[in-house]
């Protein structure tokens, strides 16, 4: 596999959405791997695997595990519908394989974190509704960036 690993920060919310479907159109192309990164920070009082991963995330879950209910209730999310729909079309037309990495704690500083545990080429992460200066400003952008990775950030839809 010569391709790039191609992270997307996802919430579920609207802007992790255009996110991703930016990511999907304007950066994965066929041989890479998009690989959606949720923070789950209300883990603390789930027992068992979720507490194994605390450090290093979940292994990479393949998107046709991804998209079962039972699966992903082990991991502590439950992806939309919509979500799980702009994936399996990235996956079908543009020949990327996708996949989801579950961390667990402060979201700010997982997302960064992820940049050398998967290892990724990129992080998209949706501005989060905030304004073009508030988004240069942000926690995200200057903690990312010590990580010396491309950052691209994402204009509310």
């Amino acid at each position: 596999m010569g391709g790039r690993n191609i992270g997307v920060a996802v919430d579920f919310s609207s802007c992790s959405k255009a996110a991703l479907r930016w990511a999907s159109t304007n950066l994965a192309r066929s041989g890479d791997r998009l690989v959606l990164i949720h923070v789950n920070n209300s883990y603390q009082n789930e027992q068992g695997a979720m507490h194994l991963w605390e450090q290093s995330g979940s292994p990479l879950i393949p998107l046709v595990e991804f998209s079962d209910p039972h699966v992903t209730k082990k991991y502590g999310l439950s992806p939309d519908k919509e979500t799980l729909e702009i994936l399996a079309q990235v996956a079908h037309q543009s020949g990327v394989e996708v996949f989801g990495k579950i961390l667990y704690g402060d979201p700010t500083k997982k997302v960064c974190e992820a940049v050398d545990l998967v290892p990724l080429s990129c992080l998209v992460i949706g501005s989060r509704g905030l304004s073009t200066l508030k988004r240069a400003l942000g926690v995200f952008a200057r903690v990312c960036f010590v990580f010396s990775q491309i950052l691209y950030f994402i204009a509310t839809p």
